[in-house]
């Protein structure tokens, strides 16, 4: 069984889309999906020539990725797959606000106590949120973001990479496709790059 650990910010389309694809990986290839946290904030703290609607994107951001990690660390890694499923949905179809009614409906969703939405508002989890961002994008560069992807095949060889930056969503056999020639590209040594305009948004309404 190969596993790809996936970091998302639960904000980003671009990792939204990415995460679904996985899934979608999961139902034609032997691959276990596991994911992790990150957070887009972290990342562009104290960085210079962000564009003013960036930065004010960014203003909320740790407020999602504190509950996901509160969650991680009450109900163990595996809850963070279903959580960020019902964060997801609410922040990229719904077009919910970033706040405590969005956490306190995605973790009554999920089955988790609904007072860890607390945990938006508290640094309590920050260095548990610091370890698993730099576990993630360390391998693959800090400057990069996500979807990050780290894949462990069947005979322990590893390989990470950001991306892929893709929609719409592949489905099906499509999905699989785009694994195969995914993993087959970012395991070949001393390959960097690949990168094409994008030419319409993230998410599909």
């Amino acid at each position: 069984m190969t596993t790809a650990d996936m970091w998302f910010d639960p904000r980003c389309p671009w990792a939204w889309n990415a995460s679904r694809w996985l899934l979608e990986v999961e139902r034609v290839r032997a691959v276990e999906v596991r994911f992790h946290v990150m957070s887009l904030s972290v990342l562009n703290e104290g960085r210079e020539g962000l564009e003013e609607w960036y930065r004010e994107w960014l203003k909320p951001g740790l407020g999602p990725v504190r509950v996901a990690v509160a969650a991680e660390m009450k109900a163990g890694p595996e809850v963070l797959r279903d959580l960020y499923t019902a964060l997801g949905n609410r922040i990229h179809h719904e077009r919910a606000p970033i706040g405590p009614d969005l956490y306190r409906a995605a973790l009554a969703e999920v089955g988790l106590p609904v007072e860890l939405a607390d945990a938006a508002d508290s640094t309590a989890y920050d260095e548990a949120l610091l370890a698993s961002h730099h576990a993630g994008l360390e391998p693959v560069g800090e400057d990069l973001g996500t979807p990050t992807i780290h894949v462990t095949d069947d005979a322990g060889r590893r390989t990470a990479f950001f991306g892929p930056v893709v929609a719409p969503i592949p489905r099906g056999e499509d999905a699989g496709r785009l694994w195969d020639g995914v993993v087959l590209v970012a395991g070949t040594d001393g390959f960097f790059e690949l990168k094409r305009a994008r030419t319409q948004p993230p998410i599909d309404r």
